[in-house]
């Protein structure tokens, strides 16, 4: 029979052959999702046996992301901000930096629960989670309030997609993590038609220059177009959300915007242009690049 050890150096090897970036972690990573085990587990039983079926299904998984397809889907979870998201080509794969528009909503959230400029008697607090693919912002942000207890009926948060798969998807994801009851999820494109108003607004918007689409990593292929194109410039469907903050924002209220890396400077032109008088800054992530815009509706 097989070893570990021997199962993990075919599939390093033929991984390095399809010139995947991490050949290394995604094989160790792929033999534990194989094997039902956390990684340290297989690392610490090099010697340990593997049976024919998991040495067939390790190998199966192997050939899926040699060709490509992310770590992500093929184990059908990804780890954001602490949870074990569902993910499958419905929506765009979370990715670490946006843990980073978490904690600014979350800091927001709990900042206004407090003290912020609201007058008595005045909660909820409402966030609107635009775009919210997997749901992975807004089921992260409402764990995170329930963790600190703060009731469910203060706070509510509508997570909106224009896609009806993606809000499936990010509907398993709620109930998963038993916040089904502080997210709402709504069809829309970017916010729903009427009245509605926010104080906290998070979105993780597409941002990728068309012209760049081509040039992202293979495994991106596999994920929803639309998710990732910004237009021709990147910002297309940011300066579209721009517009509708007037309408959607009260006076006090921050949106709070991932951009990419590239796109500090750009996205303050494009604010001075659409939203004239309302203070902005952009935040880092924890590489220190540009990632997250914040936008201040001012007082009334």
């Amino acid at each position: 029979m097989t070893t570990t050890r021997e199962a993990l150096g075919v599939g390093i090897d033929r991984l390095r052959a399809a010139a995947v970036d991490t050949p290394r972690l995604d094989a160790e990573v792929l033999f534990a999702y194989i094997a039902g085990v956390d990684r340290t587990g297989i690392l610490a039983h090099p010697e340990a046996l593997v049976s024919d079926g998991q040495l067939a299904a390790f190998q199966r998984v192997v050939e899926r992301r040699g060709a490509g397809e992310p770590v992500a889907y093929i184990r059908g979870m990804k780890e954001f901000h602490g949870l074990a998201l569902r993910v499958d080509p419905r929506a765009l794969i979370p990715r670490p930096e946006t843990e980073r528009l978490v904690d600014l909503g979350l800091a927001e959230t709990m900042w206004r629960l407090a003290e912020g400029p609201r007058q008595p008697g005045a909660l909820p607090v409402r966030i609107a989670d635009v775009g919210t693919g997997s749901g992975a912002v807004a089921v992260a942000l409402a764990v995170a309030l329930r963790q600190r207890r703060v009731p469910a009926e203060d706070v509510t948060i509508l997570a909106t997609d224009v896609s009806a798969d993606a809000l499936d998807l990010a509907r398993e994801n709620a109930v998963s993590h038993a916040v089904g009851d502080r997210v709402g999820f709504v069809e829309a494109d970017l916010l729903p038609p009427g009245s509605v108003a926010c104080d906290v607004v998070l979105a993780n918007l597409p941002y990728v220059r068309s012209a760049a689409m081509s040039d992202l990593p293979r495994p991106t292929t596999y994920e929803p177009p639309s998710a990732l194109d910004g237009g021709v410039d990147g910002l297309t469907v940011i300066a579209r959300l721009l517009d509708r903050l007037p309408a959607v924002l009260v006076p006090g209220g921050v949106a709070l915007l991932e951009i990419g890396a590239d796109q500090g400077e750009a996205i303050g032109v494009l604010l001075d242009d659409r939203l004239p008088g309302w203070p902005a800054r952009v935040e880092t992530d924890l590489t220190g690049l540009p990632r997250v815009a914040v936008i201040s509706r001012p007082p009334s």
